[in-house]
Order: C-alpha cells, then structure tokens, then sequence
C-alpha cells in the first residue's frame, strides 16, 4: 500500500495498527523484553519496506521518524496512557 497523491494514509492503517498493538500487548504479557519487541518489530517493518519499497522511500520514512524523535513528538509516549484510557 501506498500514500495517495494528496499524502492520506490508506483505509487499512487503523486496522493494521490495531493488529500491531494487539501483537505487542501479548510479546509483553508473555514477558519478553521491550526491546527485544520493538527490535523485532523494527526489523519486521525493514525487511516489508525493503521488499515493497524503493530505497529512496525507505529513507524518507525514517527521516520522518527521525524528524519526529528530534522534535520531541514522542516524548509524551514515555509518560503513558493518560489516566482513565486502556493499553
């Protein structure tokens, strides 16, 4: 799956998120390390983009990753959940 022209994600994205945070909710509660779980998960996703995408492409993602690390897009992911609100 791809982008569409105007930068909107696919239809599928939420489901596939979904499908995501299910399969990390179960690698924790069957006590495997967080990053033993996001290493595999990255790994997962770099072998589907290299076989789905351009090099070029792939750069670009991670870029934008990186971008958002440096912005400090993610620093509130480290504060959890808000109170009230599952997973």
């Amino acid at each position: 799956m791809q982008l569409d022209p105007q930068g909107v994600a696919p239809e599928d994205l939420s489901h596939a998120g979904s499908v995501v945070d299910k399969a990390i909710e179960y690698m924790i509660e069957q006590k495997i390390a967080p990053i033993s779980v996001a290493s595999a998960l990255l790994g997962g996703a770099l072998g589907l983009m290299a076989r789905s995408m351009r090099d070029e492409a792939i750069a670009n993602v991670l870029r934008s990753a990186l971008a958002s690390v440096e912005a400090g897009e993610l620093a509130e992911m480290r504060q959890g959940p808000p109170t009230g609100s599952e997973f």
